[in-house]
Protein backbone atom coordinates (compact mmCIF):
# COMPACT_ATOMS: atom_id res chain seq x y z
CA UNK A 1 0.00 0.00 0.00
CA UNK A 2 1.22 3.11 -0.88
CA UNK A 3 1.98 6.54 1.40
CA UNK A 4 -1.02 8.08 2.29
CA UNK A 5 -1.36 11.98 1.22
CA UNK A 6 -2.95 14.25 3.50
CA UNK A 7 -4.36 18.09 3.39
CA UNK A 8 -5.82 20.55 4.95
CA UNK A 9 -4.89 21.85 8.35
CA UNK A 10 -3.84 20.19 10.99
CA UNK A 11 -7.12 19.36 12.75
CA UNK A 12 -8.18 18.01 9.69
CA UNK A 13 -5.33 15.89 9.28
CA UNK A 14 -5.87 14.68 12.48
CA UNK A 15 -9.41 13.77 12.17
CA UNK A 16 -8.20 12.02 8.70
CA UNK A 17 -5.67 10.01 10.84
CA UNK A 18 -7.52 9.09 13.23
CA UNK A 19 -10.14 7.33 10.62
CA UNK A 20 -7.04 4.75 9.44
CA UNK A 21 -6.95 3.16 13.20
CA UNK A 22 -10.19 1.43 11.81
CA UNK A 23 -9.56 1.49 8.17
CA UNK A 24 -5.81 -0.15 8.10
CA UNK A 25 -5.67 -3.72 9.11
CA UNK A 26 -1.76 -4.37 8.84
CA UNK A 27 -0.41 -2.78 12.11
CA UNK A 28 2.77 -2.63 10.98
CA UNK A 29 1.69 -0.37 8.11
CA UNK A 30 -0.16 1.62 9.89
CA UNK A 31 2.27 2.33 12.87
CA UNK A 32 4.92 3.79 9.70
CA UNK A 33 1.65 6.03 8.56
CA UNK A 34 1.32 7.49 12.19
CA UNK A 35 5.03 8.26 12.87
CA UNK A 36 5.74 9.20 9.05
CA UNK A 37 2.77 12.07 9.13
CA UNK A 38 4.22 13.30 13.09
CA UNK A 39 7.62 13.96 11.48
CA UNK A 40 5.94 15.34 8.38
CA UNK A 41 3.92 17.58 10.48
CA UNK A 42 6.42 18.46 13.00
CA UNK A 43 8.99 18.94 10.26
CA UNK A 44 11.45 16.85 12.47
CA UNK A 45 15.00 15.82 11.18
CA UNK A 46 14.01 11.81 12.23
CA UNK A 47 11.54 10.41 14.58
CA UNK A 48 10.84 7.01 16.26
CA UNK A 49 8.86 4.63 17.65
CA UNK A 50 10.03 1.59 20.20
CA UNK A 51 8.15 -0.73 22.12
CA UNK A 52 8.20 -2.18 25.31
CA UNK A 53 9.88 -6.08 25.62
CA UNK A 54 8.81 -6.33 29.54
CA UNK A 55 9.88 -9.47 29.95
CA UNK A 56 13.83 -8.35 28.37
CA UNK A 57 12.88 -4.82 30.14
CA UNK A 58 14.65 -3.52 27.08
CA UNK A 59 13.10 -0.90 24.43
CA UNK A 60 13.42 -2.15 20.50
CA UNK A 61 13.05 0.37 17.73
CA UNK A 62 9.37 -0.57 16.42
CA UNK A 63 9.54 2.11 13.53
CA UNK A 64 12.16 4.62 12.57
CA UNK A 65 12.67 7.88 10.14
CA UNK A 66 15.76 10.03 9.03
CA UNK A 67 18.51 9.40 6.84
CA UNK A 68 19.87 6.72 9.48
CA UNK A 69 16.66 4.55 9.82
CA UNK A 70 18.13 1.50 8.78
CA UNK A 71 21.01 1.26 11.34
CA UNK A 72 18.76 2.91 14.19
CA UNK A 73 16.25 0.34 14.04
CA UNK A 74 19.37 -2.31 14.94
CA UNK A 75 19.42 -1.29 17.98
CA UNK A 76 18.22 -2.13 21.66
CA UNK A 77 17.99 0.61 24.57
CA UNK A 78 17.71 -0.53 28.39
CA UNK A 79 14.44 0.41 30.68
CA UNK A 80 16.01 3.23 31.97
CA UNK A 81 18.77 4.05 29.57
CA UNK A 82 18.93 7.41 27.70
CA UNK A 83 15.99 9.64 27.00
CA UNK A 84 13.61 7.22 25.44
CA UNK A 85 14.35 4.58 28.38
CA UNK A 86 13.84 7.02 31.32
CA UNK A 87 10.42 7.99 29.56
CA UNK A 88 9.54 4.58 29.31
CA UNK A 89 10.04 3.70 33.33
CA UNK A 90 9.13 6.76 34.42
CA UNK A 91 5.97 7.30 31.95
CA UNK A 92 6.58 10.96 31.59
CA UNK A 93 7.28 12.76 28.81
CA UNK A 94 10.49 14.79 28.45
CA UNK A 95 11.02 18.21 26.09
CA UNK A 96 15.28 18.14 25.97
CA UNK A 97 16.42 21.67 23.92
CA UNK A 98 19.90 20.51 24.21
CA UNK A 99 21.00 16.83 24.67
CA UNK A 100 24.32 17.99 26.07
CA UNK A 101 23.41 19.21 28.80
CA UNK A 102 21.08 16.66 29.81
CA UNK A 103 23.01 13.70 31.95
CA UNK A 104 20.42 11.06 30.97
CA UNK A 105 21.32 11.78 27.07
CA UNK A 106 22.71 7.94 26.30
CA UNK A 107 25.13 9.32 23.19
CA UNK A 108 26.66 5.93 22.30
CA UNK A 109 23.91 5.22 19.38
CA UNK A 110 24.03 8.79 17.59
CA UNK A 111 28.01 8.40 18.19
CA UNK A 112 28.01 4.81 16.34
CA UNK A 113 25.88 5.50 13.64
CA UNK A 114 27.27 9.27 13.08
CA UNK A 115 23.71 11.23 13.29
CA UNK A 116 24.37 14.16 15.21
CA UNK A 117 21.65 15.22 17.78
CA UNK A 118 20.38 18.65 19.33
CA UNK A 119 17.33 18.19 21.12
CA UNK A 120 14.64 15.48 21.55
CA UNK A 121 10.98 15.57 22.66
CA UNK A 122 9.99 11.55 23.57
CA UNK A 123 6.41 10.91 25.32
CA UNK A 124 5.45 7.47 26.67
CA UNK A 125 2.42 5.38 25.18
CA UNK A 126 0.40 3.29 26.99
CA UNK A 127 -1.98 0.84 27.65
CA UNK A 128 -4.95 0.94 30.29
CA UNK A 129 -2.38 2.69 31.88
CA UNK A 130 0.56 0.54 31.32
CA UNK A 131 3.61 1.64 29.00
CA UNK A 132 4.14 -0.38 26.00
CA UNK A 133 6.39 2.03 24.35
CA UNK A 134 7.89 5.48 23.84
CA UNK A 135 7.92 7.90 20.50
CA UNK A 136 10.34 10.68 20.15
CA UNK A 137 11.57 12.84 17.62
CA UNK A 138 15.12 14.54 16.81
CA UNK A 139 15.91 17.85 15.91
CA UNK A 140 14.17 20.04 13.32
CA UNK A 141 14.87 20.31 9.95
CA UNK A 142 15.35 23.98 9.61
CA UNK A 143 17.53 23.85 12.57
CA UNK A 144 14.83 25.83 15.03
CA UNK A 145 14.31 24.26 18.34
CA UNK A 146 11.23 21.47 19.17
CA UNK A 147 8.40 23.44 20.91
CA UNK A 148 5.84 22.31 23.56
CA UNK A 149 3.55 22.69 20.69
CA UNK A 150 5.46 19.88 18.66
CA UNK A 151 4.83 18.11 22.68
CA UNK A 152 1.59 18.38 22.14
CA UNK A 153 1.24 16.85 18.55
CA UNK A 154 3.35 14.27 19.40
CA UNK A 155 1.50 13.35 22.38
CA UNK A 156 -1.93 13.01 20.17
CA UNK A 157 0.21 10.80 17.71
CA UNK A 158 1.49 8.52 20.39
CA UNK A 159 -2.35 8.49 21.49
CA UNK A 160 -3.02 7.05 17.91
CA UNK A 161 -0.38 4.80 17.90
CA UNK A 162 -1.23 3.30 21.44
CA UNK A 163 -5.07 3.09 20.55
CA UNK A 164 -4.12 0.74 17.16
CA UNK A 165 -1.85 -1.55 19.02
CA UNK A 166 -4.71 -1.68 21.23
CA UNK A 167 -7.27 -2.93 18.65
CA UNK A 168 -4.86 -4.74 17.14
CA UNK A 169 -4.14 -7.17 20.48
CA UNK A 170 -7.87 -6.78 21.08
CA UNK A 171 -8.46 -8.29 17.23
CA UNK A 172 -5.63 -10.66 17.86
CA UNK A 173 -6.91 -12.14 20.94
CA UNK A 174 -10.48 -12.63 19.86
CA UNK A 175 -9.07 -14.76 16.65
CA UNK A 176 -7.34 -16.64 19.16
CA UNK A 177 -10.13 -17.41 21.03
CA UNK A 178 -12.07 -18.12 18.42
CA UNK A 179 -9.66 -20.66 17.02
CA UNK A 180 -9.48 -22.01 20.24
CA UNK A 181 -13.33 -22.08 20.64
CA UNK A 182 -13.67 -24.04 17.23
CA UNK A 183 -11.49 -26.47 18.12
CA UNK A 184 -12.74 -26.55 21.68
CA UNK A 185 -16.44 -27.31 19.31
CA UNK A 186 -14.45 -29.56 16.97
CA UNK A 187 -13.65 -32.08 19.66
CA UNK A 188 -17.06 -31.47 21.49
CA UNK A 189 -18.90 -32.71 17.52
CA UNK A 190 -16.40 -35.21 16.94
CA UNK A 191 -17.40 -38.58 15.68
CA UNK A 192 -15.14 -40.83 17.38
CA UNK A 193 -15.00 -44.51 16.03
CA UNK A 194 -12.86 -47.03 13.44
CA UNK A 195 -15.46 -49.32 13.51
CA UNK A 196 -16.49 -50.84 9.69
CA UNK A 197 -20.61 -49.64 10.39
CA UNK A 198 -19.98 -46.32 11.10
CA UNK A 199 -16.70 -46.27 9.03
CA UNK A 200 -19.84 -46.72 5.98
CA UNK A 201 -21.96 -43.87 7.63
CA UNK A 202 -18.70 -41.20 7.38
CA UNK A 203 -18.23 -42.66 3.80
CA UNK A 204 -21.76 -41.77 2.57
CA UNK A 205 -21.88 -38.95 4.40
CA UNK A 206 -18.90 -37.42 2.44
CA UNK A 207 -20.37 -38.56 -0.62
CA UNK A 208 -23.32 -36.17 -0.24
CA UNK A 209 -21.70 -33.54 1.40
CA UNK A 210 -20.87 -32.03 -2.04
CA UNK A 211 -24.32 -31.92 -3.25
CA UNK A 212 -27.90 -29.82 -1.81
CA UNK A 213 -29.42 -32.98 -1.80
CA UNK A 214 -31.52 -33.69 0.88
CA UNK A 215 -30.72 -36.04 3.40
CA UNK A 216 -32.54 -38.24 5.57
CA UNK A 217 -30.47 -39.57 9.35
CA UNK A 218 -32.26 -42.48 11.13
CA UNK A 219 -31.26 -44.27 14.13
CA UNK A 220 -32.02 -45.00 17.83
CA UNK A 221 -31.88 -41.54 20.29
CA UNK A 222 -28.37 -40.83 21.36
CA UNK A 223 -26.56 -42.41 18.37
CA UNK A 224 -25.55 -39.23 17.22
CA UNK A 225 -27.17 -38.00 14.46
CA UNK A 226 -26.62 -34.36 15.03
CA UNK A 227 -23.08 -34.89 15.09
CA UNK A 228 -23.19 -36.92 11.38
CA UNK A 229 -25.29 -33.56 10.38
CA UNK A 230 -22.92 -31.58 10.87
CA UNK A 231 -20.13 -33.52 9.52
CA UNK A 232 -22.11 -33.07 6.42
CA UNK A 233 -22.19 -29.26 6.68
CA UNK A 234 -18.60 -29.02 7.63
CA UNK A 235 -17.42 -31.30 4.62
CA UNK A 236 -19.66 -29.71 1.71
CA UNK A 237 -19.19 -26.15 0.30
CA UNK A 238 -21.74 -24.22 2.56
CA UNK A 239 -19.70 -24.99 5.55
CA UNK A 240 -18.87 -21.06 6.02
CA UNK A 241 -22.77 -20.69 5.85
CA UNK A 242 -24.53 -21.51 8.75
CA UNK A 243 -26.01 -24.27 10.31
CA UNK A 244 -28.83 -23.96 11.92
CA UNK A 245 -30.43 -26.51 14.50
CA UNK A 246 -33.87 -27.31 15.25
CA UNK A 247 -35.63 -29.79 17.67
CA UNK A 248 -38.98 -30.54 16.15
CA UNK A 249 -40.25 -32.03 19.27
CA UNK A 250 -39.20 -29.75 22.05
CA UNK A 251 -41.91 -27.10 20.78
CA UNK A 252 -45.84 -27.25 20.36
CA UNK A 253 -47.25 -26.80 16.97
CA UNK A 254 -48.11 -22.43 17.27
CA UNK A 255 -44.33 -22.33 18.22
CA UNK A 256 -42.47 -24.96 15.95
CA UNK A 257 -44.26 -22.49 12.98
CA UNK A 258 -42.69 -19.37 14.86
CA UNK A 259 -39.62 -20.98 15.65
CA UNK A 260 -39.65 -22.55 11.86
CA UNK A 261 -40.80 -19.34 9.73
CA UNK A 262 -40.39 -16.58 12.20
CA UNK A 263 -43.06 -14.00 12.57
CA UNK A 264 -43.85 -10.14 11.51
CA UNK A 265 -44.55 -7.60 14.05
CA UNK A 266 -47.72 -7.42 15.66
CA UNK A 267 -48.96 -10.79 14.14
CA UNK A 268 -50.07 -12.10 17.29
CA UNK A 269 -50.17 -10.41 21.10
CA UNK A 270 -46.52 -10.46 22.34
CA UNK A 271 -45.16 -10.02 18.91
CA UNK A 272 -43.55 -6.68 19.28
CA UNK A 273 -40.92 -6.79 16.93
CA UNK A 274 -39.64 -8.79 13.66
CA UNK A 275 -38.37 -12.23 14.47
CA UNK A 276 -36.27 -14.36 11.77
CA UNK A 277 -37.45 -17.75 11.56
CA UNK A 278 -34.95 -20.78 11.53
CA UNK A 279 -35.22 -21.44 7.84
CA UNK A 280 -34.79 -17.47 7.24
CA UNK A 281 -31.59 -17.88 9.74
CA UNK A 282 -30.12 -20.82 7.24
CA UNK A 283 -30.55 -18.73 3.91
CA UNK A 284 -27.39 -19.78 2.25
CA UNK A 285 -26.52 -22.90 4.51
CA UNK A 286 -27.49 -26.00 6.12
CA UNK A 287 -30.81 -26.53 8.52
CA UNK A 288 -31.25 -29.62 9.86
CA UNK A 289 -34.17 -30.55 11.21
CA UNK A 290 -33.87 -33.30 14.35
CA UNK A 291 -37.00 -35.52 15.31
CA UNK A 292 -38.79 -34.65 11.72
CA UNK A 293 -41.10 -37.21 12.34
CA UNK A 294 -42.66 -35.25 15.51
CA UNK A 295 -43.96 -32.61 13.48
CA UNK A 296 -47.91 -32.01 13.18
CA UNK A 297 -49.55 -32.78 10.01
CA UNK A 298 -50.32 -29.33 9.57
CA UNK A 299 -46.66 -28.62 9.52
CA UNK A 300 -45.49 -30.89 7.15
CA UNK A 301 -47.68 -29.32 4.43
CA UNK A 302 -45.69 -26.13 5.38
CA UNK A 303 -42.69 -27.78 5.20
CA UNK A 304 -43.36 -29.77 1.73
CA UNK A 305 -44.31 -25.89 0.27
CA UNK A 306 -40.56 -24.52 1.27
CA UNK A 307 -38.89 -27.49 0.22
CA UNK A 308 -41.09 -27.31 -3.16
CA UNK A 309 -40.65 -23.49 -3.79
CA UNK A 310 -38.10 -22.42 -1.71
CA UNK A 311 -40.45 -19.72 -0.40
CA UNK A 312 -42.25 -19.67 2.62
CA UNK A 313 -43.96 -16.80 4.42
CA UNK A 314 -43.34 -15.25 8.07
CA UNK A 315 -46.43 -15.32 10.48
CA UNK A 316 -48.74 -12.63 9.85
CA UNK A 317 -46.56 -11.81 6.52
CA UNK A 318 -47.76 -11.40 2.99
CA UNK A 319 -44.63 -11.14 1.67
CA UNK A 320 -43.00 -14.77 0.30
CA UNK A 321 -39.19 -14.76 1.29
CA UNK A 322 -36.80 -16.83 -1.22
CA UNK A 323 -34.34 -18.69 0.84
CA UNK A 324 -31.32 -21.16 -0.62
CA UNK A 325 -31.32 -24.48 2.36
CA UNK A 326 -29.86 -27.40 2.16
CA UNK A 327 -32.33 -29.48 4.39
CA UNK A 328 -30.93 -32.71 6.65
CA UNK A 329 -33.51 -34.61 9.05
CA UNK A 330 -33.18 -36.80 11.27
CA UNK A 331 -35.75 -39.08 13.27
CA UNK A 332 -35.58 -41.85 15.25
CA UNK A 333 -39.15 -43.23 14.39
CA UNK A 334 -40.08 -45.99 12.05
CA UNK A 335 -40.77 -43.38 9.17
CA UNK A 336 -41.41 -45.61 6.76
CA UNK A 337 -44.22 -47.12 8.71
CA UNK A 338 -45.33 -43.79 9.83
CA UNK A 339 -45.82 -42.92 6.19
CA UNK A 340 -47.60 -46.24 5.77
CA UNK A 341 -49.88 -46.05 8.87
CA UNK A 342 -50.70 -41.99 7.53
CA UNK A 343 -48.98 -40.11 10.18
CA UNK A 344 -46.19 -38.39 7.86
CA UNK A 345 -47.14 -37.50 4.53
CA UNK A 346 -45.78 -39.64 1.69
CA UNK A 347 -44.72 -36.69 -0.58
CA UNK A 348 -42.64 -34.84 2.22
CA UNK A 349 -41.02 -38.36 2.84
CA UNK A 350 -39.64 -38.58 -0.85
CA UNK A 351 -38.35 -35.08 -0.69
CA UNK A 352 -36.31 -35.25 2.98
CA UNK A 353 -35.30 -39.13 1.85
CA UNK A 354 -33.56 -38.78 -1.00
CA UNK A 355 -30.45 -39.98 0.69
CA UNK A 356 -31.05 -41.92 3.36
CA UNK A 357 -27.79 -42.68 6.14
CA UNK A 358 -29.23 -44.85 9.27
CA UNK A 359 -26.84 -43.89 12.25
CA UNK A 360 -25.73 -47.65 14.02
CA UNK A 361 -26.40 -48.39 17.01
CA UNK A 362 -23.51 -48.44 20.01
CA UNK A 363 -24.61 -51.91 20.37
CA UNK A 364 -23.50 -52.93 16.96
CA UNK A 365 -20.44 -51.20 17.10
CA UNK A 366 -18.95 -52.31 20.41
CA UNK A 367 -15.36 -52.12 19.14
CA UNK A 368 -15.80 -48.15 19.58
CA UNK A 369 -16.70 -48.28 22.91
CA UNK A 370 -13.23 -47.95 24.45
CA UNK A 371 -12.16 -45.04 21.92
CA UNK A 372 -15.39 -43.69 22.83
CA UNK A 373 -15.09 -44.36 27.01
CA UNK A 374 -11.09 -42.91 26.91
CA UNK A 375 -12.74 -39.88 24.75
CA UNK A 376 -15.35 -38.36 26.89
CA UNK A 377 -12.88 -39.29 29.84
CA UNK A 378 -10.32 -36.88 28.47
CA UNK A 379 -12.89 -34.23 28.19
CA UNK A 380 -14.48 -34.13 31.71
CA UNK A 381 -11.27 -35.33 33.86
CA UNK A 382 -9.87 -32.40 32.37
CA UNK A 383 -12.89 -30.22 33.52
CA UNK A 384 -12.41 -31.69 37.05
CA UNK A 385 -8.73 -31.55 37.32
CA UNK A 386 -7.98 -35.16 37.21
CA UNK A 387 -5.34 -35.68 34.56
CA UNK A 388 -4.53 -39.03 36.20
CA UNK A 389 -8.04 -40.47 35.97
CA UNK A 390 -8.24 -43.87 33.80
CA UNK A 391 -10.75 -46.59 33.28
CA UNK A 392 -9.74 -49.69 34.85
CA UNK A 393 -9.92 -52.98 32.97
CA UNK A 394 -13.05 -54.30 34.85
CA UNK A 395 -14.96 -51.40 34.20
CA UNK A 396 -14.03 -51.56 30.68
CA UNK A 397 -15.33 -54.58 30.75
CA UNK A 398 -18.60 -53.83 32.12
CA UNK A 399 -19.19 -51.18 29.40
CA UNK A 400 -18.17 -53.88 26.90
CA UNK A 401 -20.97 -56.00 28.12
CA UNK A 402 -23.40 -53.70 28.57
CA UNK A 403 -26.04 -53.24 25.48
CA UNK A 404 -26.04 -49.03 25.94
CA UNK A 405 -29.86 -48.93 25.01
CA UNK A 406 -28.92 -45.00 25.30
CA UNK A 407 -26.06 -45.43 22.47
CA UNK A 408 -23.59 -42.80 22.78
CA UNK A 409 -25.39 -40.35 25.16
CA UNK A 410 -25.77 -42.98 27.98
CA UNK A 411 -22.02 -43.95 27.43
CA UNK A 412 -20.92 -40.26 27.34
CA UNK A 413 -23.08 -39.66 30.51
CA UNK A 414 -22.10 -42.48 32.12
CA UNK A 415 -18.56 -41.59 32.08
CA UNK A 416 -19.18 -37.97 33.19
CA UNK A 417 -21.00 -39.23 36.46
CA UNK A 418 -18.12 -41.89 36.85
CA UNK A 419 -15.31 -39.07 36.72
CA UNK A 420 -17.44 -36.81 38.97
CA UNK A 421 -18.73 -39.75 41.64
CA UNK A 422 -15.08 -41.95 41.12
CA UNK A 423 -11.95 -41.44 43.44
CA UNK A 424 -9.88 -39.24 41.34
CA UNK A 425 -7.26 -41.90 40.38
CA UNK A 426 -9.29 -45.10 38.52
CA UNK A 427 -12.88 -45.51 36.89
CA UNK A 428 -14.32 -48.39 39.02
CA UNK A 429 -16.80 -51.12 37.93
CA UNK A 430 -19.58 -49.64 40.54
CA UNK A 431 -18.89 -45.92 39.36
CA UNK A 432 -20.85 -46.35 36.11
CA UNK A 433 -24.24 -45.86 36.67
CA UNK A 434 -25.40 -49.04 34.57
CA UNK A 435 -26.68 -52.12 35.53
CA UNK A 436 -24.04 -55.66 35.40
CA UNK A 437 -26.21 -57.44 32.81
CA UNK A 438 -27.20 -55.99 29.76
CA UNK A 439 -30.36 -55.48 29.18
CA UNK A 440 -31.78 -56.88 25.69
CA UNK A 441 -35.34 -54.92 25.34
CA UNK A 442 -34.19 -52.20 26.78
CA UNK A 443 -35.57 -49.90 24.50
CA UNK A 444 -38.62 -51.50 23.81
CA UNK A 445 -40.55 -48.91 25.56
CA UNK A 446 -44.39 -49.10 27.18
CA UNK A 447 -47.36 -47.46 25.46
CA UNK A 448 -46.49 -49.00 21.98
CA UNK A 449 -48.58 -50.62 20.16
CA UNK A 450 -48.29 -54.68 19.57
CA UNK A 451 -47.49 -53.90 15.77
CA UNK A 452 -45.19 -51.43 16.53
CA UNK A 453 -43.45 -53.82 19.04
CA UNK A 454 -43.42 -56.32 16.76
CA UNK A 455 -41.67 -53.84 14.42
CA UNK A 456 -39.29 -53.04 16.93
CA UNK A 457 -38.27 -56.65 17.30
CA UNK A 458 -38.42 -57.46 13.45
CA UNK A 459 -35.58 -54.71 13.03
CA UNK A 460 -33.41 -55.41 15.58
CA UNK A 461 -33.61 -59.04 14.86
CA UNK A 462 -32.60 -58.57 11.30
CA UNK A 463 -30.14 -55.95 12.22
CA UNK A 464 -28.16 -58.47 14.51
CA UNK A 465 -28.07 -61.30 11.96
CA UNK A 466 -26.88 -58.82 9.51
CA UNK A 467 -24.18 -57.91 11.84
CA UNK A 468 -23.48 -61.50 12.62
CA UNK A 469 -23.27 -62.69 8.67
CA UNK A 470 -21.15 -59.25 7.71
CA UNK A 471 -24.19 -57.62 5.76
CA UNK A 472 -24.45 -61.16 3.79
CA UNK A 473 -28.26 -61.21 2.90
CA UNK A 474 -28.30 -64.74 1.62
CA UNK A 475 -26.49 -66.08 4.56
CA UNK A 476 -29.05 -64.21 6.91
CA UNK A 477 -32.06 -65.32 5.21
CA UNK A 478 -31.10 -68.63 5.52
CA UNK A 479 -30.66 -68.33 9.16
CA UNK A 480 -33.82 -66.45 9.47
CA UNK A 481 -35.48 -68.92 7.04
CA UNK A 482 -36.91 -67.13 4.64
CA UNK A 483 -36.77 -66.17 1.52
CA UNK A 484 -33.93 -63.90 0.31
CA UNK A 485 -36.27 -61.58 -1.65
CA UNK A 486 -38.48 -61.49 1.44
CA UNK A 487 -35.71 -60.01 3.69
CA UNK A 488 -34.55 -57.78 1.04
CA UNK A 489 -38.31 -56.05 1.12
CA UNK A 490 -37.96 -56.47 5.12
CA UNK A 491 -34.85 -54.57 4.97
CA UNK A 492 -36.31 -51.69 2.74
CA UNK A 493 -39.60 -51.69 4.93
CA UNK A 494 -37.71 -50.76 8.09
CA UNK A 495 -34.84 -48.33 6.54
CA UNK A 496 -31.74 -50.93 7.15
Amino acid sequence: MGKRKLNGSPVARMREISTWISSVLDLDELLELIIDTATRMMEAKASSLLMLDHSTKKLYFKVATGEKKDEVIKYEIDLGQGIAGYVAEKGEPLLIPDVSKDPRWYKQISETIGFETHSIACVPMAVEGDIIGVMEIIDKEDGSSITEEDMKILTVFSDLASTAISNARKINQVKQENKDLKEELGKRYQIIGESISLQHVISDAYKVANSKTSTLILGDSGTGKELLARLIHRAGPRKYKPLIVLNCAAFPETLLESELFGYEKGSFTGAVTRKLGKIELADGGTLFLDEIGEMSPAMQAKMLRVMQEGAFYRVGGRVPISVDIRIISATNREISLEVTEGRFREDLYYRLNVVQIRMPSLRERKDDIPLLANHFLSIFKQEKGTPELKISDTAMEKMLEYDWPGNVRELSNAVERAVVMGNDEEIRPEDLPISALPSQNANMNVGMTLKQAVDRFKKEYIERNLQSTQGNRSKAAKILEVQRTYLSRLITKYGL
